[in-house]
Parts: structure tokens; C-alpha cells; sequence
């Protein structure tokens, strides 16, 4: 099977086109129908139903925006999809089709475009939307005999009935698409062979050398691990110093807009449903050129219990993966793809807040971009600010990553570790490089390496989305944990054949991957070996001693060195950051830096016990749980202050 815009048609062996050219159509219907000179010709299937004034003023809306009169008429909730389908099918002279039987359709990826036919079956059922009515009826017009050969259904029916009947050709797409077609880019156990017989190879090695030659091998490891901590702060002070050029100020009317899909990931978050639901609501951009697909799990009743409280509608989609292992996001976002009907794509989380202008604001950078532009990276933000210690601290972090080191490596062109959320993609490139890796439990850092392999840009959009932060330890631990195993997951699959990478993304990309995959993890596991060293000598006396060799003072020296460039790069990165996004109020949590490094640490060395013993275990991060609101003290202070201002005058 292989990958398309709307289906499973387009051979992933060919590098998808960055410019789509519109085509242009006259609708027009089958004869015997009289439609108001007003209104387009497909608007006599509903002009039986819908009062004439409505029905003008959904024509005059959907040729602003481009889109058909139908699409207006169901985001608006004036008919249902079904019902919309029932009138074309009387309008178009069509019988209806139920599909309640079993027959799965002879080929997945005709289906998912929208046209469905049963094996021995010589009628074909079609699920016109949009434009694509007015040539349905053409076509029928200009060749009556196709009538008896056709029927209808919603294009929410099909879906739904695809997804019951190839739920088992789905799922082995959704979980072993590019096990099957890339090995070496997937995270599935078996392709970790090779890189477990190096390990015990490289281990044993090391033990022997140990033996014959101690001395030397602490100060070499030393010395190692000391080089890569300072490249991995050099470039983090690098991305500080840099100048990053403004947005590109482009406007898109409305009519030139293209379809946009956001896949929405839930499990078990009833709590933040309502709000997600009303964040998303309130994006400006037309309704009837979204595609909003809820991805939740089967065996997720409460969450499912929400959304219907909230009472969704056009254009919100519910999509259920199946229950295959492993149950994790990237393989619940996989399971959407194939029905995404957007040219663009971007993923958001349960408790994500983007900023309205932000679909508006991604397109606008992919049209004044690069054709090799694929991905848009949004700002993420912590909106919990205040809750806890760790809160402050993950919002210096969220601050140091969005706001200053990413758009850094966009300016230099470097493979950038998406964040987990607020990704932007061009959804045909999305398919040709294989989606999302549903065994890498941090599938975006994943994503953004492997677009870079296979020559695509990304780039980084001033737009913010606001997240909720862990407030407790616990939470923390989990999270940070599957980050770290990820990074590790990703790291070990780009590097099975170094060679290769290094011809697929030259030598500063190859650096590039070392030092913000690898050298993340790195830093973290290596930071309580120099502190150690630091303490040891500190309590001992030693540590500023002036005698004994030059190897003793040159390793004083160094680990010391380490320690305090990794402290004071970190503050300052941090502070960067925060005045970026006028947090600075709470940088004075930059001085429990070195304490929050023990956290970070232990966290990294659990996640390498867990990569392990059980590398896809997907360690869920509880939401809802915010007890603050940095915006809402914001409003609230800016409020006081035009009070106060009226108060004078």
C-alpha cells in the first residue's frame, strides 16, 4: 500500500511536488431541476428544504471561501451529512447506500479518497463533498447510463464504515507502515540487533582496557565526556547570541485558503476536553476548510463522554485506532493520517491553547518559504507558570528551547527535534517520508531528523501555543523519563549506518544530531559524574590545591570547568528565554539550576534502565491539573491598570 493527499494512492517512491496548481471547474447539475438565478446550480438539491434567503446567503459564503454550498450548510449545522446526502441523491437521481454489510472494498486507498466498491460488485458508492458535486453531476449529466451504476453516502458515512471494514489493513499500516517499507528508520525491536551486539562488543572492550590500563581510561572517558558537555553548552550559547529575522507578513484571503486537518491525540483527558474544544473553536480560519480529527481510544469512555457533552459537530471527526500494540501517540496519529483531507496537517495536544492567527500565520510561512520547506514549528509556552517550582523550571526550559534555540537552528538550516505538539506539515511530504514512528515514544524529535534525511527544511513560526506543566514530582519523573527514552530511541535509529546519515545530511547536520539527540542525553547522564568529582575533591580539600601532578590539577581543572560553564550557560540560556517571553519574574529559579540538574539526571539514567527493559512503554502525562494561569494574571493586571487609568481621569 502507499501514500496519498486524501488516500493510499501516491507511490512513496516519488518525492511529492512542493507547488499545487488549482483547478478550476463550472458546477453544474443533472437537467430537470430549476435553481433560483441567485444561487449555483447545485444548490437546487437543497433548495426544496432550505429557505431561499438561507440557501443565498450559504452560496454567497461558500464562493467567498471557495468551497461548496454543502460545506457551508453542514459546519453550520443547518443539515446533517446524512441528510445532505439524501437530497443529492434525490437531486442526482441516485439510490442511497446503507453500507451496513461486512464486504471489505476491493482496494483501501480508493476508499479512503472517497469512492468505495465491494468486490463482484459492478456499482460503485461515491461520498461527494464540496466542489466535487458539481462534477459528479456533470459527469452524470453528460452520460445518464452511469446513474443505475453509482450510489451515495455521507463522506462522514464511508469513513466510518472504511474504518470498520479494513480496521485490520489500517491497523497494520498505522503500526507497521514504515516498519515494512524503512527498517532502518523504525524504532521496532527487532531492527536492534546490530546495535545491541556493538554494545556488548564496545562494553567488553572497555572492561578489558580498563584492566590493563585504569588510569588512562578515566582520564581519556573524562576528557570525552567533558568535550561533548561543552560543544552541547557552546551551541546552546550559540543559538543565544543569534539574530533570528522576523515573520514573513503575508496575507491569504479567505478564498485562497486550503483545506487544514488537526489531529488532536486524547486518552483519558475528560478534564480538559471543554477547553480544547473552545481553543480550537476559536481559530481564525473558516470552519468549512477544517478538518479537525479527535483521535480517541476505543476503551476511552470518559473521554468519550466529554466530547459528547460538548456536543461536536462538522468539521470535528472522531477517528478510533485499533487496539494492536503499541498503544502510544505517534501510533494514534498514524491511524488519522490516512483520512486527513487537509493539504496541511498540524497535531496538537489535549491541553494545547494555540493562538487563533496560528494556521493562518504556518501557511503564510510555507507560501514565502523554500519549495524544501516541510514542517513549521510553533512556540510552545507554559501557561501553569506558577504552580510549583518544577512549573518555573519547565518554563525556563520551554522558553530557552522555543524562543531561542530552535528559530537559531532554523536560521542555520540545522535538523531541528520538533516539539510533541504544534507541528505544522505539508501533508503529502508528511506521507513520503513515512509519517510518525509509532514504536518512538517521542516521535517528534524522530520526525524532525528523519525530514532532514530525506533533504526537507524546517522552520520555526512566531506563533504561541500555551501548555500545562507537570506540578508534581511524579508527573515530572514520567514525562521527562519518556522524553529522554525517546531521544535515546532516536538517536540509536538514525545511527545504525553512520555513514549513510552522514551523506544524507553532510557533516553539520551529522554534528547537528550528536549534539541535540545524543549530547542532550549525554549531558544529563554525565552531569552527577563531574559533580561527583567536584564534591569529592571539595570535601577532601583538593580542589583548589596548587600541588600534586599536572594530571591531577588538569582534571581538577576540567571537571570543575565543566561543571560551572554547564551552570552558567544554562542561567544564561534560560534568561535569554525568559526575556524573550517577559517571564523574567521568575528567573530567579535559575539559581536552583544545579539542584533541578539532579532531577534532570535522574530522570535520564531511568530512562536508560527503561530503554532497555522496556523501550515503548508509554508513561501517560496527566493534564487538567493547572491551579494557575499565566495569561489570566496577565489580563487581570492590564485590566487593573485601565481601571486605575479611568479612575484618575
Amino acid at each position: 500500500m502507499t501514500l496519498v493527499s486524501g488516500g493510499w494512492a501516491r507511490s512513496a517512491r516519488t518525492r511529492p511536488k512542493q507547488r499545487h496548481a488549482a483547478v478550476e471547474y463550472r458546477p453544474t447539475v443533472a437537467p430537470g431541476r430549476r435553481t433560483p438565478p441567485s444561487l449555483p446550480p447545485e444548490a437546487a438539491a437543497f433548495a426544496d428544504e432550505v429557505d431561499t434567503a438561507l440557501l443565498e446567503a450559504a452560496a454567497r459564503r461558500a464562493a467567498a471561501l471557495g468551497v461548496g454550498i454543502d460545506d457551508v450548510l453542514r459546519c453550520h449545522g443547518i443539515l446533517s451529512p446524512d441528510r445532505i446526502a439524501e437530497m443529492l441523491a434525490d437531486h442526482l437521481g441516485l439510490a442511497i447506500d446503507p453500507l451496513e454489510d461486512d464486504n471489505s472494498p476491493s482496494r483501501l486507498d480508493i476508499a479512503c479518497a472517497g469512492v468505495f466498491a465491494r468486490p463482484g460488485d459492478d456499482v460503485v458508492t461515491v461520498a461527494p463533498r464540496g466542489r466535487g458535486i458539481g462534477r459528479l453531476a456533470a459527469l452524470i449529466a453528460n452520460n445518464p447510463r452511469l446513474a443505475p451504476r453509482l450510489r451515495i453516502a455521507s463522506p462522514e458515512q464511508l469513513a466510518a464504515h472504511v474504518r470498520n471494514v479494513c480496521a485490520a489493513e489500517l491497523a497494520n499500516e498505522a503500526v507497521h507502515g514504515l516498519r515494512t517499507r524503512r527498517p532502518d528508520l523504525s524504532a521496532a525491536a527487532h531492527s536492534f540487533r546490530r546495535l545491541r551486539r556493538f554494545t556488548i562488543l564496545f562494553s567488553c572492550a572497555m572492561i578489558v582496557t580498563g584492566i590493563i590500563a585504569p588510569g588512562g581510561l578515566f582520564v581519556t572517558v573524562e576528557y570525552l565526556l567533558a568535550l561533548s558537555f561543552i560543544s552541547w553548552m557552546l551551541l546552546r550559547l550559540l543559538a543565544s547570541a543569534a539574530r533570528v529575522p522576523q515573520d514573513t507578513q503575508q496575507h491569504i484571503p479567505d478564498s485562497q485558503l486550503p483545506i487544514y486537518t488537526i489531529i488532536v491525540p486524547l486518552y483519558r483527558e475528560a478534564v480538559v476536553v471543554p477547553r480544547l474544544i473552545a481553543a480550537l473553536r476559536q481559530l481564525d480560519y473558516p470552519r468549512e476548510k477544517l478538518d479537525i480529527k479527535l483521535v480517541l481510544e476505543a476503551d476511552d469512555f470518559e473521554t468519550r463522554a466529554a466530547v459528547a457533552r460538548v456536543g461536536i459537530t462538522a468539521p470535528f471527526e472522531i477517528v478510533t485506532p485499533t487496539r494492536e500494540e503499541p498503544r502510544t501517540k505517534p501510533k494514534a496519529l498514524a491511524s488519522a493520517l490516512p483520512f486527513a483531507r487537509g493539504s496541511f496537517v498540524v497535531v496538537f495536544d489535549a491541553e494545547d491553547e494555540p493562538q487563533p492567527d496560528q494556521l493562518r500565520k504556518a501557511l503564510a510561512a510555507f507560501a514565502g518559504g523554500p519549495p524544501d520547506l516541510a514542517c513549521v514549528q510553533a512556540r510552545l509556552a507554559i501557561d501553569n507558570i506558577y504552580d510549583s517550582w518544577l512549573s518555573r523550571q519547565f518554563a525556563v526550559e520551554y522558553a530557552g528551547q522555543f524562543d531561542v534555540f530552535l528559530p537559531a537552528l532554523a536560521c542555520l538550516q540545522l535538523p531541528l527535534p520538533l516539539g510533541g505538539t504544534s507541528n505544522h506539515f505539508r501533508t503529502d511530504t508528511l506521507r513520503y517520508v513515512g509519517g510518525w514512528d509509532p514504536f518512538n515514544v517521542t516521535e517528534d524529535a524522530d520526525l524532525g531528523m528523519r525530514l532532514a534525511r530525506f533533504g526537507y527544511r524546517t522552520g520555526v513560526i512566531n506563533s504561541t501555543t500555551w501548555e500545562e506543566a507537570p506540578v508534581t514530582h511524579g508527573q515530572w519523573l514520567r514525562q521527562r523519563t519518556r522524553w529522554f527514552k525517546g531521544w535515546i530511541q532516536t538517536w540509536t535509529v538514525h545511527m545504525r549506518h553512520p555513514l549513510r546519515l552522514w551523506r544524507e545530511l553532510g557533516w553539520r547536520g551529522f554534528a547537528a544530531l550528536q549534539l541535540l539527540v545524543g549530547g542532550t542525553v549525554l549531558s544529563a547522564l554525565v552531569h552527577p559524574f563531574f559533580l561527583g568529582l567536584v564534591l569529592a575533591d571539595a570535601c577532601t580539600g583538593e580542589l583548589f590545591e596548587i600541588g600534586g601532578s599536572v594530571d591531577e590539577q588538569m582534571r581538577r581543572s576540567l571537571a570543575l570547568a565543566t561543571l560551572v560553564a554547564g551552570y552558567f550557560g544554562s542561567a544564561l540560556f534560560g534568561m535569554v528565554g525568559l526575556a524573550r517571553r517577559r517571564m523574567l519574574g521568575c528567573a530567579w529559579v535559575l539559581v536552583t539550576i544545579p539542584v533541578y540538574w539532579l532531577f534532570v539526571s535522574a530522570a535520564a539514567w531511568r530512562a536508560l534502565l527503561q530503554f532497555v527493559i522496556d523501550p515503548y512503554k508509554w508513561e501517560k502525562t496527566e493534564h487538567g491539573l493547572a491551579r494557575s494561569s499565566l495569561r489570566a494574571h496577565r489580563r487581570e493586571t492590564k485590566r487593573q491598570a485601565v481601571d486605575g487609568c479611568v479612575v484618575r481621569h
